[in-house]
């Protein structure tokens, strides 16, 4: 089974939504984790946002990215362009991609557009793990 990590600063809204749309599409074959830089809390705007397409995401809490071990992850995805903050061994891993998100903290009325990206970078990632996964059998 892949192990995907998303990882932002703080894992308050879009690393909290990659999570939550991440364990809807992979439907249990793919684990999912997210974390940040720094851990916070989820942003009552990500709450929200995920609400309003049916995905609850209160029971996720904010992890910090230092109570994990890079070796445990085969996909780290950086959400808000963090990746250059990163120690080195977080962006070796198999994939690696930094999406470079807007961060819809900053600018709450931008949540259901930041949302919709994640959902669409999401829905497009746990295709290609799945698509990898059939390919080996």
């Amino acid at each position: 089974m892949k192990r995907v990590m998303f990882v932002c600063k703080k894992n308050s809204a879009r690393s909290q939504m990659a999570e939550g749309f991440a364990k809807v599409f992979a439907e249990g074959k793919v684990a999912i984790t997210s974390s940040g830089l720094e851990a916070s809390q989820i942003n009552p705007g990500a709450i929200v946002a995920m609400d309003a397409v049916g995905i609850d995401i209160r029971d996720q809490t904010s992890k910090p990215l230092s109570d994990f071990s890079p070796a445990d992850f085969d996909v780290v995805i950086s959400l808000c362009g963090c990746g250059v903050n990163l120690p080195a061994e977080w962006v070796l891993q198999e994939i690696f991609e930094d999406w470079q998100l807007d961060d819809p903290a900053e600018q709450p009325e931008i949540f259901p557009r930041v949302r919709d990206e994640v959902k669409t970078r999401v829905e497009a990632l746990i295709k290609t793990l799945n698509h990898e996964k059939t390919q080996l059998l």
